[in-house]
C-alpha cells in the first residue's frame, strides 16, 4: 500500500515506546491487570472498534482490552504494526469481526507466536452474498463460509447480528476465564436487551418515512445488513464495492448521477472514515445535498472514545437519526 512504509516507521517508534513503558500502561493493555472481583483480568485483543466495544461491555471489569484498529480508521486499508504483534503475543484471546474483514490477521497472529484462542464473532450470522445491486431493495440472504470477499463483512449494522456477535464473545470469554463466567453471562443478558431496544427504535423511526422515500446513497456499500433489516432502497455508492479499494469509473459515475435523479433520492451520506470529496462532486452533478461533517455516518467505525458515538449503540443511534432526518422523516 502507498502509505505502508510511512505507517511501519511510525509504528516501529510506537512499539519501542511500548517496550520502554513496560507494564505500566492504561486500560488498553494486553498484559492484563487486577480484576474488580479479584484475580487477574483476562487480556483480550480486539480487532475493530465495534468488536472492542462488545468485548468491553461483556467482559466488564474482568477483562483488559487492546483495540487494534482505532476509531475512524479504514479497516479495509489497515496494516498491522509492531505494537499490534506485541499485544497479540501477550493476549489470552483475540476477537475478530470475521467474514474476511481482517485479511491481515492470520499472518499477524503467526508472527506474534500467539498460542491462545481466536474468537470469530461472526459465527452463526446469516451472511449476505456480495453487495447490493444498484437500485435493489433488500437482498436475499444465504448461509455461507465466512471466508473470501464474496460475503459482506459489515454484519454489525443489523442489531440482531450484533446479538449473535456478543453471544460468541461471551462464550469465548467464559471458556478462557470460567471464574468470571457468571458475570459475563449477566452482562450479555443486559446488553442483549439494549440491542433489542435499538432494533425496535430503528424500526419505529423508519416506519415514519414513506417506503418510496427510503432511498440511500453512501460512500461505499457498507450498509447492506442495515438496508435489508429496515427495508430501505439502495440506490448506489460512491465507491461501488464492499471494501474501499475500488474506484468509480466515468460510466459508473454518470450512471449513479442518473439513478439519483431518476429515483428522487434526496441526499448522499458520507462516512466518517472516508474522504467526502468524491461524494460532494457527485452530489453537485445530481443536484442533491451532501450529509457529512459531524453528521457523517459510521460505516466502518464508531465515534471517538468519550463521545456519545464512541460506543456501538451510540454510533448506530447516530446513523439512524442522521438517515431519518436526511430522508425527511
Amino acid at each position: 500500500m502507498k502509505h505502508g512504509q510511512r505507517t511501519f516507521i511510525a509504528a516501529a517508534t510506537a512499539a519501542a515506546l511500548v517496550l520502554l513503558a513496560g507494564c505500566g500502561g492504561s486500560g488498553d493493555d494486553a498484559e492484563g491487570g487486577s480484576s474488580a472481583s479479584g484475580g487477574t483480568r483476562l487480556a483480550v485483543v480486539a480487532t475493530t472498534p465495534e468488536v472492542a466495544d462488545f468485548v468491553r461491555v461483556i467482559g466488564g471489569s474482568d477483562v483488559t482490552v487492546t483495540q487494534i484498529i482505532k476509531p475512524n480508521v479504514d479497516p479495509h486499508d489497515y496494516e498491522p504494526t509492531p505494537a499490534d504483534i506485541q499485544a497479540i503475543g501477550k493476549a489470552a484471546i483475540v476477537v475478530k469481526n470475521g467474514v474476511g474483514l481482517e485479511e491481515w490477521l492470520d499472518r499477524t497472529v503467526e508472527s506474534a507466536g500467539f498460542k491462545g484462542t481466536v474468537v470469530d464473532s461472526s459465527q452463526g450470522v446469516t451472511l449476505r452474498e456480495g453487495g447490493h445491486e444498484e437500485g435493489e431493495e433488500g437482498h436475499e440472504e444465504g448461509e455461507g463460509e465466512h471466508e473470501g470477499e464474496e460475503h459482506d463483512p459489515h454484519i454489525w449494522h443489523n442489531p440482531q447480528n450484533a446479538k449473535t456477535m456478543v453471544a460468541n464473545i461471551e462464550k469465548g470469554l467464559a471458556a478462557a476465564d470460567p471464574t468470571h463466567a457468571a458475570a459475563f453471562a449477566s452482562n450479555l443478558k443486559s446488553y442483549t436487551a439494549e440491542l433489542d431496544k435499538l432494533d425496535a427504535d430503528n424500526e419505529a423511526a423508519f416506519a415514519k418515512i414513506p417506503a418510496d422515500q427510503r432511498k440511500l446513497v453512501t460512500n461505499h456499500d457498507a450498509f447492506g445488513y442495515y438496508i435489508d433489516r429496515y427495508k430501505l432502497e439502495f440506490v448506489g455508492s460512491v465507491i461501488p464495492s464492499l471494501d474501499t479499494s475500488a474506484e468509480l469509473s466515468a460510466k459508473q459515475l454518470n450512471d449513479l448521477v442518473a439513478r439519483i435523479k431518476a429515483t428522487g433520492t434526496k441526499a448522499i451520506f458520507t462516512e466518517s472514515s472516508l474522504p467526502p470529496k468524491s461524494a460532494e462532486a457527485i452530489a453537485t452533478q445530481a443536484g442533491v445535498k451532501v450529509i457529512g461533517g459531524e453528521d457523517a455516518l459510521f460505516g466502518d467505525s464508531i465515534g471517538a472514545e468519550g463521545t456519545p458515538q464512541g460506543t456501538y449503540l451510540g454510533a448506530e443511534q447516530h446513523n439512524t437519526r442522521v438517515i431519518v432526518e436526511g430522508l425527511g422523516g
